[in-house]
């Protein structure tokens, strides 16, 4: 598989249709950016949760994150311009970024869309109360939507084992779905 450059801050989406699972970010990181790879933090944990809760067969590091489709699994940002946080986003690029997420898992018709994070969560269903980390009542262009915690190193509000515990779940219930 040939991998896509990036410029500065730009990382290329990883997906291809019959996705089981299509991780959603809010957007790039500074460091992601540097790299031109997903979750390249140094304190992240994104990658040691995939391989933990099985969603992968071997470890993985950022360099890894255009490897993704072998395990039937997709990876996009909702906004594609990388930043120190969410602070400085305006709410006019995260309609932009819907709007394109929506197109997205349209074409790709992954089984389930995983959100990395509450925060990502309440911009996208603002009147949507989300009880506790997995599946959601919530849908994006038909699909379910599962919400897992942002693997941050900066998250403190989950503990490794609870991230986990939520990644096996996606896990189980990306086995329950059926093939669209």
């Amino acid at each position: 598989m040939k991998r896509r450059r990036t410029t500065f801050g730009r990382l290329p989406d990883h997906m291809k249709p019959g996705m089981r699972i299509l991780f959603v970010g809010i957007n790039p990181g500074l460091r992601s950016a540097l790299t031109g790879h997903h979750f390249a933090g140094h304190s992240n944990r994104f990658w040691k949760l995939l391989y933990e809760s099985g969603l992968v067969t071997e470890p993985l590091m950022y360099r890894d994150d255009w490897r993704l489709p072998e395990w039937r699994l997709g990876l996009t940002n909702i906004i594609a311009r990388c930043s120190a946080g969410i602070d400085t986003l305006e709410p006019a690029e995260y309609r932009r970024g819907l709007r394109s997420l929506l197109r997205k898992i349209r074409r790709y018709q992954p089984r389930l869309v995983a959100l990395l994070g509450v925060t990502i969560f309440h911009i996208i269903f603002p009147d949507e109360d989300y009880g506790e980390l997995g599946r959601t009542r919530a849908r994006l262009a038909g699909v379910p939507v599962f919400l897992l915690p942002n693997p941050s190193g900066r998250n403190a509000h989950y503990s490794h084992a609870r991230m986990l515990t939520a990644f096996r779940d996606l896990r189980r219930a990306a086995a329950r779905c059926s093939p669209r």
